[in-house]
């Protein structure tokens, strides 16, 4: 059986993996996959080829699952498409309409899939932070970003940053330096072994971000009677809101809302953010986000194929691309 209506595709491609729907323009999303295996980078950025590989197959069988035949418009939005997605802007628009049929499709950084979802298109901000962490804002008039520069150069307060943050005192704990923290240690050493391994252990992993964040959660854990892990969130919660700051409308009442996994640790991390973010916008109306990632790559697709996307267009956040099915 076919499913009724044109067939719309949406992705989010993060630190942590790959989530895939395919639906309709009128009956929405019928049915998702995922993979707990990222897409890969190199010296062209983003790896098209490892994202259609991963990709393909999850399509086949969704498409089997709901019996939409075609797939006529797709949205993907990709962790690190801003200052690497060179060779996805190249291949990805020609390679889905070789393999599936697509006509129409945008290309989104992953903020942007994460603000649509968290506020729809209306004036604010959003911190999505999971993994990684980056703010976008916008005015409808052009799209505001800050942070998002890899767990390396930034992306100050992400579960990457926070867990770093926490193996570093427990090091400082392992050594006898300031600044350690005795239960992060016991908590580093039951998860990753011995200390003086964990550089050979860490450091070679392609993963490494997402490994630096598997910690957070024991960070979360020694917050409430450990000054070390609170003082981690606190100065992660002074880093979301400077964030934020940077790129939301400085008039009128904007939203500012919040996505991502990371803020699934609660009050440890979430009651210092309130307070920060008060203090640096004032202004603005705290609101919860109304979906993820995935629900802004599935509004995105659907108002594509509708006719009615209304997003401002920009080559490196979110670009629109028609035409390209064989």
């Amino acid at each position: 059986m076919t499913a009724g209506g044109d067939g719309i595709l949406a992705v989010d491609s993060g630190g942590s993996g790959l989530r895939v729907v395919v639906g309709t323009v009128d009956r929405g999303p019928l049915a998702q996959r995922e993979s707990r295996e990222p897409v890969r980078t190199g010296a062209r950025g983003i790896d098209p080829v490892h994202l259609m590989e991963q990709l393909v197959p999850m399509v086949r069988a969704l498409t089997t699952e709901t019996g939409v035949a075609r797939l006529r418009t797709a949205a993907v939005g990709a962790a690190g498409f801003t200052t690497l997605g060179e060779a996805l802007r190249a291949e990805l628009p020609g390679a889905l309409g070789r393999e599936f049929g697509v006509h129409d499709i945008a290309l989104a950084a992953d903020a942007v899939t994460a603000y649509v979802g968290a506020l729809g298109a209306t004036r604010g901000a959003v911190v999505a932070a999971g993994t990684g962490l980056i703010a976008i804002g916008t005015d409808l008039t052009r799209w505001h970003r800050a942070d998002g520069w890899g767990h390396l150069l930034g992306d100050c307060g992400s579960g990457a940053w926070i867990g770093r943050a926490g193996l570093e005192a427990a090091l400082r704990a392992y050594d006898g330096r300031p600044g350690g923290s005795a239960g992060l240690l016991a908590r580093a050493e039951e998860l990753f072994g011995a200390m003086p391994g964990l550089p050979g252990r860490l450091y070679p992993r392609p993963d490494r971000p997402a490994v630096l964040a598997s910690f957070v959660p024991q960070v979360a854990a020694c917050a409430p009677d450990d000054p070390v892990a609170a003082d981690i969130l606190r100065a992660a919660a002074g880093h979301m809101a400077e964030s934020a700051a940077a790129v939301c409308p400085a008039d009128g009442t904007p939203r500012v809302a919040l996505t991502g996994g990371l803020f699934k640790i609660g009050d440890p991390l979430l009651v210092p953010l309130a307070e920060e973010l008060a203090k640096r916008l004032p202004h603005a109306r705290r609101v919860p986000a109304a979906g993820d990632p995935l629900h802004g790559a599935v509004r995105i697709a659907t108002d594509l194929a509708a006719g009615a996307l209304t997003l401002p267009g920009d080559e490196s956040m979110l670009s629109v691309v028609t035409g390209k099915s064989d």
